[in-house]
Order: C-alpha cells, then structure tokens, then sequence
C-alpha cells in the first residue's frame, strides 16, 4: 500500500432486533455522526463515502448521508451479502492508499426483516443458483432456508473429515455469550451454558441448534480513514493504522472440490488471510484479538482453521484449551461476535472495525483484551466475497 492508512474515527450504535430499531437513515446518520466526532471532523471534511448495504433500493446511501451534509461528494452505494461492510471498508481504504483521497468515509447499515435471509427478485436468476446445486448435491436438506443449509453443511463437513462433536460448536457459543455479556452494544447479552445450546431447539438434527445461528438485526456502523499527511495537518489520531488487508472472491475450488467448507468460503477466507500475513510481514501466531465471521458457530469454528489460528483438524483441541479466549492464544470475538452482537448484515464489517480499533486504543473497557497491539478481521459474504483486515497500534 502506497500511502499508510489510519483510523481517525469509529462510531457504532447499539444493535436491535427487526422491529425495534430506528428507520435506516436515522441509524445510519447517527453511526456517521459517531465516526466524524470521534476523529475531530465535520462532514465537510469528507472526500468521498462508501456505503454499504444489502436490502435497500438503489441511492439508500445518499438518503443515509444527506442528514449530515449535501457536499456533492462521491458517494458509491455498495452491496456485496455479508461482507458488504468490510468492502465499504476496503474501498475507503484502498481510495487513501491509491492517493486518490485524503480522508473518506465508510459507513454501513441494515433494516431487516424477521426471519432466515431469502431473495428478494424472484423474476431472474439466483446468484446461488451454482451453489444450490452443489449443497442440494452434497447435503440435501433443501427445507432448510439457504443460510442454515449452507454453514450447517459446512459444520457436518467438519465433523466427518475430523470427528468434531456437536458440543465444540455450542462452546463457541457459550464463548459468544460470555464476551457479550460486557459489550453494552450487543444485542444478546445474556450468558448461556454449552448445555444451554446443547438442549436448544434442534434445526438440523445432530448438526444444528437454534441457539448456533445468529439472529436477524438492524443497526449501523462507520469508520473515518485518513492519510498519515492528512492526519498530521490536522492533528488527528494516529495510533490505529491498517497495515495489510486483502479482499478475495471464489475460485473454482468454492464448487470443484465438492466440500461445504469450501462452498462457505474455507478456502477464500484462506486466501484473503494468507495474503495479509504476506502483506504485514506476521504471522497468525502475532494476533492478539480477531474479530470473525461467525454467522454460525459452525463458520467461527472452521474459521479458526481457515485463518491459521490453529493446524486444519485443530479446532476442537483450540476450543477446549481455551485459546479462542481470555487468558489463550487469542482472543476471538471479544464484542460477542455476530452470534451475540448481532448481524445487521451491511454494518457488520464495519462494526468489527469498531470493535479492533477500541481495541487497540485501549478503550474497549470490560471488554479490554490486555495488551493488544495487533487485530485481524474476517467478514465473509456467500456468493461469494472475503475481506481480511489487519490492523496495528502505533
């Protein structure tokens, strides 16, 4: 990257179930506004915004923006399923890096409905019309709604290739719950028992409890990034600085290897994680705190692996020497992660950034992952697209 990029500010609200939360322009402008006091800024000062979102019409970036200031700047409206907000992010970053801007907005929301994800358009072709085929192929179950099927699939892969009992998958879960527990902006904050998620409704039987699936969620989350010369002009905050981060989409394996894990993104979500260690000189042995994509306890569980954080095989071992968590190896969801925190699928990328830089700060309270100097994110979207971040205290 040409020109070191920094992150001046971060501004997040707390998340809520569909129904109970604010219109998105009123969620939206109120994590902007967080993000912009936070770095010392007015609206004026941006360059250039991305916003990210996954159920919205067309310009539902504008209408998100427009209560902070009508500045005439670009503004691109971007959806991309799951990772939609880490793509926002990339984006902004990848503006600064290239030059081409200063200091750029990236924003994030979602208002959601009640209830699994489905399609909107029913008149064309499914983007998952491939990977339908290859799920109906490898694990049937075509009653279940396409996220269930998919990372359920993706868990029962693991469980044959490795022997990996259904109680790993509830400890990840009992984890969520624990570190949500002291994040105010959480939507689930309640602690649960493995028993708890063990005796949960069964949604796929022996594969899947309701309580491993992350809930529907509305909310919204933003980051300011600048230039170090830009910061250094204006006197902004430079101690949280991105120093690698990679964006990947699927390649043949994601059908050809006939393997759910795949189908989720095992193997982009490797990808991405290699090239940002390459990037930053480190290895996954160097993190201290990871925020990760575990729509499902299936998906942090293989992430684990996917990312290096232990050998493939390992994470049972990982989850039950408790190197997932305080006191281990690294910390993973230390905000509760999607499972607790909630999933507003447009905010979510940008509400791990949240989280990483509170971190690294030092500020993230109850929370506080001692010591921490380097963050990784993960955000992954079906169909598919991963953006892996690394970031590092100054």
């Amino acid at each position: 990257m040409t020109h070191p990029v920094f992150v001046a500010g971060v501004g997040m609200i707390p998340f809520a179930k569909p129904g109970a939360s604010d219109p998105y322009p009123l969620m939206a402008a109120a994590a902007g506004r967080q993000a912009l006091a936070d770095a010392g800024l007015e609206y004026a000062a941006i360059q250039q915004a991305y916003v990210g979102y996954v159920y919205g019409d067309s310009t539902a970036g504008q209408k998100a923006l427009y209560p902070l200031g009508m500045t005439g700047i670009p503004v691109f409206n971007v959806n991309n399923n799951c990772s939609t907000g880490s793509t926002a992010l990339f984006l902004a970053r990848q503006a600064i890096s290239s030059g081409a801007a200063d200091c750029v907005l990236a924003l994030g929301f979602e208002q959601m409905n009640p209830g699994a994800l489905g399609t909107v358009f029913h008149d064309r072709p499914s983007p998952f019309e491939d990977f339908d085929r290859e799920a109906e192929a490898l694990v049937g179950m075509p009653e279940l709604p396409l996220a269930l099927r998919y990372f359920g699939g993706a868990g029962l892969s693991h469980m044959q290739k490795y022997g990996t009992p259904l109680e790993s998958f509830a400890k990840v879960r009992a984890k969520a719950s624990r570190h949500a527990a002291r994040n105010p902006l959480a939507l689930l904050r309640k602690e649960l028992s493995v028993d708890d998620v063990m005796n949960a409704p069964m949604l796929w039987p022996g594969v899947l409890t309701r309580l491993m699936a992350c809930p529907p969620t509305c909310g919204a989350a933003a980051a300011v990034l600048v230039s170090e010369r830009y910061a250094k002009a204006h006197g902004l905050r430079l101690d949280v600085r991105i120093a690698a981060q990679a964006m990947t989409t699927d390649r043949p394996d994601t059908l050809d290897s006939h393997d759910m894990m795949n189908l989720v993104g095992y193997s982009m979500s490797s990808a991405a994680a290699r090239q940002v260690y390459e990037q930053a000189g480190i290895g996954p042995q160097d993190l201290d705190v990871v925020e990760l994509h575990d729509c499902f306890a299936q998906n942090e569980l293989i992430s684990y692996e996917a990312l290096g954080l232990c050998p493939p095989g390992g994470a049972q071992q990982f989850i039950d020497d408790g190197d997932n968590t305080y006191g281990g190896k690294v910390v993973t969801n230390p905000s509760g992660g999607l499972l607790s925190k909630g999933h507003p699928l447009g905010a979510t990328g940008l509400a791990q950034c949240y989280e990483l830089t509170h971190q690294l700060r030092g500020t993230a309270q109850d929370r506080q992952v001692a010591n921490a100097r380097i963050g990784l994110q993960h955000n992954l979207g079906l169909g598919g697209a991963c953006v892996v971040t690394l970031y590092q205290a100054q």
